[in-house]
């Protein structure tokens, strides 16, 4: 799958400039989209017209046949060992990728905005002009998604829906011991059933570095992993959101259980976050904004009686994070439903995530994932809603 340049074309035409540089590992996903390759550690990649590449020896076998690039070239190509005895490391590397760049008569580039700052000075010392892309413009290339991109989400997200699976059996089979749940004797906690969840996504060729499965006031806080023992009649928020193995691709799914008897307030929260979710995905179509999106979710909260950071920027309960945003070669990137959220194109995939938190309550979030049509959703999302658990 070759990458969509045409945003970085025109950023390098905004900017009056030759090329497009680069200086990180694949994990980067601006990297990893615009090379093609993934490697551990970092290397260079240069958009001038064609896309170029800079590498270890190491991996100058792999660049030349796995990634997009034209050419690709050996920093020992360019005397770096040479380099390092006469100038130091940090400017024998400068003095190695200045000498890269002029090889492709390059004498003007634009990074982003996470990119090395001692390269940048470094390259500017040595007579190359290097301007900040602050705004990220070239992550656009990332936002619309092929064909192929999307079917590496769609299996993304049916790992992710049998992992979810595996983490509701347990719970439905755990027992209730007083104030905590029991599975096979043992307490069930946050740690045990993530555990549970990971080892279900590696038998699926898809990995995480972290999940969220929070229980009553931990849920209450959207990024709280939780930890320690589960409990009955509390909500459970769990937030799956993996990674393939092969493709690098993410999924995102967030489903919130009770197991027992849920309270009066916990059923009224997902209920209207039920109903916010059906609104917002109601409202996406190709030329709709992520900020008219997200104002369909605050509307559904605020007609309830509750808070949103619209209508209170300061509150700490209630609605109190955007709507959703995208998902691809990293799990949160462009566009974002939020109130900055930019206007939605076909291909866009995106999460749609409402939620309602108290810590004296609890949390509640219900996500689903999907793909931005050319006559409305794609809704990626099987797995099915379901809050109390007998």
């Amino acid at each position: 799958m070759q990458p969509d340049v045409s945003p970085v074309e025109a950023v390098l035409e905004t900017r009056d400039v030759d090329g497009y540089l680069l200086n990180a590992d694949s994990d980067d996903p601006n990297q990893r989209y615009l090379s093609g390759f993934d490697a551990p550690d970092p290397f260079v990649t240069l958009f001038a017209g064609d896309i170029h590449l800079l590498v270890s020896s190491l991996e100058f076998g792999r660049a030349k046949s796995e990634s997009h690039a034209a050419t690709v070239a050996r920093f020992s190509d360019f005397n770096l060992r040479e380099k390092r005895s006469e100038y130091g490391s940090a400017e024998a590397f400068s003095r190695t990728v200045a000498s890269f760049l002029r090889s492709q008569d390059v004498e003007s580039i634009v990074v982003p905005s996470r990119f090395p700052i001692s390269l940048a000075d470094g390259l500017r010392d040595l007579g190359i002009r290097v301007v900040v892309d602050a705004d990220d413009d070239t992550a656009e290339m990332r936002a619309q998604k092929t064909d192929d991109e999307i079917e590496k989400i769609r299996r993304a997200q049916k790992a992710n829906e049998a992992a979810m699976a595996h983490a509701e059996s347990i719970l439905s089979e755990s027992s209730i011991d007083g104030e905590t749940l029991v599975y096979k004797g043992s307490v069930l906690t946050s740690e045990r059933l993530r555990r549970e969840i990971e080892f279900e996504l590696l038998e699926n060729d898809h990995a995480l570095d972290e999940t969220i499965v929070a229980c009553g006031s931990d849920g209450a806080d959207p990024h709280d992993r939780g930890s320690g023992p589960l409990a009955p009649d509390e909500s459970i928020v769990i937030d799956i959101f993996p990674r393939g193995k092969d493709t690098d691709y993410f999924a995102d799914m967030t489903r919130t259980f009770v197991k027992g008897t849920p309270t009066p307030a916990i059923e009224e929260y997902y209920e209207l976050t039920e109903r916010a979710k059906a609104a917002a995905i109601d409202a996406i179509e190709p030329g709709v904004t992520g900020e008219s999106v997200h104002n369909v979710v605050c509307d559904v909260y605020e007609d309830a009686g509750y808070p949103t950071l619209r209508s209170d920027p300061q509150t700490e309960t209630g609605f109190i994070h955007s709507t959703g945003h995208g998902v691809g070669l990293d799990v949160h990137e462009g566009p974002a439903l939020s109130p900055v959220g930019e206007t939605l194109k076909p291909g866009h995939v995106i999460t749609i995530e409402p939620g309602l938190y108290d810590p004296s309550v609890g949390g509640v979030r219900i996500e689903d994932i999907g793909v931005v049509t050319e006559d409305g959703f794609e809704n990626l999302t099987t797995y099915p809603q379901q809050l109390r658990l007998d």
